[in-house]
């Protein structure tokens, strides 16, 4: 029986690196070991960024609610305890999105939370 060389798999392996390191420069984009490093590197901060991303838009979100709870005279912690006593189950992603395009909506709900905090 023949030996089994790796020359097709090792050219397949090196042809999709060299494929996912196009756009680089220099050797990187050339040479298989320097594209190798670069592209585990890429991937690794693509997945890192993809986490990020996550708590950056949470942030940005409470910004904004804080914002519009200020206008409504009351603050991000107390708008958020009001909201809980009040069984009013709406994620940060929603709260923010009134806050921004339905001014009067966020005030309502603003208003029931307050209400709801002046009780306990």
């Amino acid at each position: 029986m023949p030996r089994a060389r790796a020359r097709t798999a090792r050219h397949r392996r090196h042809k999709k690196v060299l494929k996912q390191a196009k756009g680089y420069e220099g050797a990187r984009h050339r040479l298989y070991k320097s594209a190798s490093t670069a592209v585990d590197k890429a991937l690794s901060y693509a997945y890192q960024g993809r986490k990020q991303k996550k708590r950056d838009f949470r942030r940005l979100w409470i910004i904004r609610i804080n914002a519009a709870a200020r206008n409504n005279g009351l603050n991000y912690r107390d708008l958020i305890h009001g909201l809980k006593l009040a069984n009013i189950e709406i994620d940060r992603k929603m709260l923010a999105e009134l806050a921004v395009n339905n001014p009067t909506g966020f005030e309502a709900v603003a208003k029931e939370a307050a209400s709801h905090l002046a009780k306990s």
